[in-house]
């Protein structure tokens, strides 16, 4: 009965701090969104992507409210966005985005997860043939016939949607992303979420003992309070 008890508590905390985690993620977002168009989400539509990501990750509101409401009133400029890149074995790359107000802190602990994970880091641009930026929107279906907004979309640069599990999950070029975004809100839609993803040009196999220890990297990355995604092109 203990041991049951013990590893469900386990989990339970293990549930509590990836959630922290993403509402402290969203909350950077947040900020580095109100230093670009200010805290009125009206007229910052990347603060509005930011919330609709926050709210389809059950951040709740008065939480994103504080985030707004914090971020507006201190001074974000030392907020940055700075992506790294990594090279691990058999040329698994991998990409570290980061959000941080210390970028010597940063790259310190990302240099650091990375020798004792067995990556070590790249040139700037290193990876740009490795992967491609897309832009990704995901919609409900309801009352939607795909047919035909896949047909008013091509001027905002569609190059696919795919329709799973009532959600429609729209892609365009990363250039594409703002006019896609006013497309969609003109006609109406809600978001579920709105992404900039980084996807692989090719995938590369491992075994399971290396796809092992190249994921139990990309955990510690990702448990650093300054990543916010790591992307990588393994199979």
């Amino acid at each position: 009965m203990g041991r049951v008890f013990e590893k469900r508590k386990h989990k339970m905390f293990a549930r509590f701090d990836k959630m922290s985690k993403t509402f402290t993620k969203y909350g950077k977002e947040i900020a580095i969104a109100i230093k670009s168009g200010g805290p009125d989400p009206e007229s910052n539509a990347k603060l509005r992507v930011v919330i609709a990501n926050a709210k389809s990750q059950n951040m709740p509101k008065d939480r994103i409210d504080a985030a707004i409401k914090r971020s507006a009133g201190k001074d974000t400029s030392n907020y940055e966005e700075i992506a790294y890149e990594a090279m691990c074995m058999k040329g698994v790359g991998l990409i570290i985005e980061t959000a941080t107000d210390n970028p010597t802190r940063t790259v310190a602990n990302i240099r650091m997860h990375l020798n004792r994970g067995g990556g070590e880091l790249g040139k700037s641009g290193s990876l740009d043939f490795a992967f491609e930026r897309k832009s990704v929107f995901v919609i409900k279906t309801e009352g939607i016939n795909p047919e035909e907004l896949e047909f008013e979309l091509i001027d905002a640069g569609l190059e696919e949607i795919e329709v799973e599990d009532g959600e429609m999950v729209i892609t365009t070029s990363f250039e594409n992303f703002g006019s896609m975004q006013k497309a969609l809100e003109s006609r109406g839609l809600v978001l579920v979420s709105a992404e900039l993803q980084r996807m692989p040009t090719s995938l590369i196999t491992l075994t399971d003992e290396e796809k092992e220890q190249v994921e139990n990297l990309i955990d510690k990355l990702e448990d650093d309070e300054d990543v916010q995604n790591v992307y990588s092109n393994i199979a």
